[in-house]
């Protein structure tokens, strides 16, 4: 039986959402801005603020604070209204999103901080970028001012306020505290770092009892999208890194 969640009396969160069997749940830019497009939409008449989030290719960090909303209806009405567009888009129905979300309570200054850091520090951890305002599609564009879709998503002043009351000390401090040496772990440090693509081919030669993982190519169907199913439920492995290897299109990988 499922544990209630708990309620975080500062009505500030870090959600952790997942694609189901952990896919990729963006595959183009247009499912990046359309992810924050829905959340945008969504917290009009101020039902809920933004504080950072951080979107990876098979899962999406959010620190968001309760105002009108309850947290649980935040995630599902966004969840909902997303995972409607992505069926729609690429032909498919089912599940777009791991069935329960992780949360954690954020519940005072100092470790709403740590959470931002962490966020947008994800992409550095995963090797994608070196620093993280290299990463398109976060919020840490909206602490420096420099760029953000939509425009005004994220409400940056509060955590910038918690360094210093005027702007250009608080980025400054801002700057330096995401420079420091850390071991920040939030959620129990979830994230899965992604395997390499050697790593991603002898897991699913492994599947295929042994045999060339060319042998994909050729093989029946059925039996071919049996392996596939397998293949993407490897932890750190993405649809197009399993593309990649076995030379089938996303597609293909993707409908399996």
């Amino acid at each position: 039986m499922r544990q209630p969640r708990k309620r975080s009396e500062s009505g500030i969160y870090h959600i952790i959402l997942r694609g189901i069997n952990r896919q990729d749940i963006f595959y183009d830019d247009d499912d990046y801005r359309h992810f924050l497009e829905t959340i945008n939409q969504m917290k009009t008449d101020d039902q809920f603020g933004v504080y950072g989030y951080c979107l990876m290719t098979n899962h999406v960090h959010l620190l968001i604070r309760e105002n009108t909303d309850t947290i649980s209806r935040i995630m599902s009405r966004v969840g909902t209204s997303y995972a409607w567009w992505y069926n729609r888009k690429y032909g498919r129905s089912g599940h777009v999103f791991q069935g329960r979300y992780g949360s954690e309570c954020v519940e005072n200054n100092e470790y709403m901080l740590t959470v931002i850091r962490y966020i947008h520090n994800n992409p550095v951890k995963a090797g994608i970028v070196q620093e993280p305002r290299e990463y398109r599609w976060s919020s840490i564009h909206a602490y420096y001012g420099t760029w953000e879709y939509p425009y005004g998503l994220t409400e940056p002043s509060f955590p910038l306020g918690i360094f210093n009351q005027d702007r250009e000390k608080a980025l400054l401090a801002f700057h330096e505290f995401m420079n420091q040496q850390n071991e920040d772990k939030c959620l129990e440090n979830e994230t899965k770092q992604r395997k390499t693509d050697l790593e991603v081919k002898t897991e699913i030669e492994k599947l295929m009892n042994g045999d060339f993982i060319g042998m994909l190519q050729g093989m029946e169907r059925i039996r071919r999208n049996e392996i596939l199913r397998k293949a993407k439920k490897i932890d750190g492995a993405s649809l197009r890194q399993i593309s990649r290897v076995t030379g089938l299109s996303v597609d293909i990988v993707f409908k399996a």
